[in-house]
């Protein structure tokens, strides 16, 4: 490919993102100051360290690349960030101009936010779906992109309350106001709320991959982004409008379901991945692609994990990572499998993936016996 399309384009971009992180840092340190940022900055780590790793979890079966689950963070903590902040700040405006002063702020909150910040925080998981189709597997790979795009901008938008809660009131005490409070809000009590939106939004668009009609696919990634919007209005409007019951009502009789909802979903949508990947190997094995001893280590991500750690303790790092690429490639190929017989262009990856997993599969076992020998 051109030079232009593999360096100058991922030039420009990463120098676009890192622009817009320092126009958010730069404007929270304005409006809060340095010490109140550095604070927000340490009480929102905890947070998103829970919800990224949580999203890790859902992604064992088949891990998308650290480069793309990056910058997709990135433009969640970013770019997403920034611009929401800006057409937000113009809602607000133009709400204390037409309704009175203090009137923006509801507006804002309530219609303003939901619709343009689960815009922009889908827009990674349309992007990844657009130039990596053949890679996009359905729900479970839009879920894992959603959700680190919410989780980056979930870590942006917490570093500010917590900042101007230290700066408005300190670290307070308990329930009172102040970043304790702030934090138990938002890091304890709802720190997958940012996430459980974009979340609902990004099933839909997983669903639609399976479907064939583009009215059909329109039609239900329209739909899971209007329910997206509608539950985020919702939770603003709880806790802008309605008092300490409503806020509480709407979180457990809403929120908690709907949460408990989606994770039910996503142990159903891993135990499919489960099933599609034991149901290939089998197959794979009589082609002699993998080894029949392996199709029970290969089936269940505690035999892998077991697999791995032992190829670390026998033959070294090296080994371990090789068993990793052979793993993963065993993966895709499974799944890869149920494209080819219908997609031409799946049917030549496949192919090439399975030169990959075969030249791994020889790294690994070449190493292991070289210690041995050794």
């Amino acid at each position: 490919m051109p030079r232009r399309i593999t360096v100058l384009l991922p030039v420009v971009g990463l120098a676009g993102v890192a622009l817009c992180g320092l126009l958010v840092f730069g404007l929270a340190t304005v409006r809060v100051g340095v010490l109140a940022v550095i604070i927000g900055v340490v009480a929102a780590v905890v947070p998103v360290a829970i919800v990224v790793a949580a999203f890790l979890w859902i992604d064992r079966w088949e891990p998308e690349p650290a480069k793309l689950l990056l910058l997709t963070f990135l433009w969640g903590a970013c770019v997403a960030t920034l611009t929401a902040l800006l057409v937000n700040d113009t809602a607000e405006a133009v709400g204390d101009l037409l309704l009175g002063s203090g009137q923006g702020s509801r507006i804002s909150a309530i219609v303003s936010a939901p619709f343009i910040e689960e815009a922009v925080k889908i827009v990674p998981v349309l992007l990844i779906l657009w130039r990596r189709a053949d890679e996009f597997d359905g729900i479970v790979d839009a879920i894992v992109y959603g959700g680190f795009s919410a989780a980056g901008f979930a870590f942006t938008e917490n570093i500010y309350y917590f900042g101007r809660a230290f700066a408005e009131q300190g670290f307070g005490d308990g329930m009172s106001s102040g970043v304790v409070a702030a934090f138990i809000l938002r890091g304890v009590l709802s720190p997958f709320a940012h996430p459980l939106f974009t979340v609902i939004a990004a099933i839909g668009i997983g669903y639609a991959v399976r479907l064939r009609g583009k009215q059909a696919k329109l039609l239900v990634s329209v739909c899971a982004y209007l329910a997206a919007v509608l539950l985020h209005s919702l939770w603003n409007a709880a806790a802008t409008l309605g008092g300490a019951t409503t806020f509480l009502n709407v979180y457990f009789l809403i929120m908690v379901p709907m949460f408990i909802g989606v994770f039910l979903l996503v142990l159903w949508q891993r135990r499919r991945e489960q099933r599609i990947i034991a149901a290939a190997l089998p197959a794979m094995a009589e082609a002699g692609w993998i080894a029949r001893s392996e199709v029970e280590l290969l089936a269940d991500l505690n035999e892998r994990k077991k697999w791995r750690r032992l190829a670390r303790k026998e033959s070294g790092k090296e080994a371990a990572r090789a068993v990793a690429e052979y793993q993963a490639g065993v993966t895709e190929l499974a799944f890869l499998r149920r494209k080819a017989a219908k997609d031409a262009k799946a049917s030549a990856k496949h192919d090439d993936l399975l030169k990959v997993v075969r030249a791994s599969r020889e790294h690994a076992v070449r190493l292991a016996t070289a210690r041995r020998s050794g």
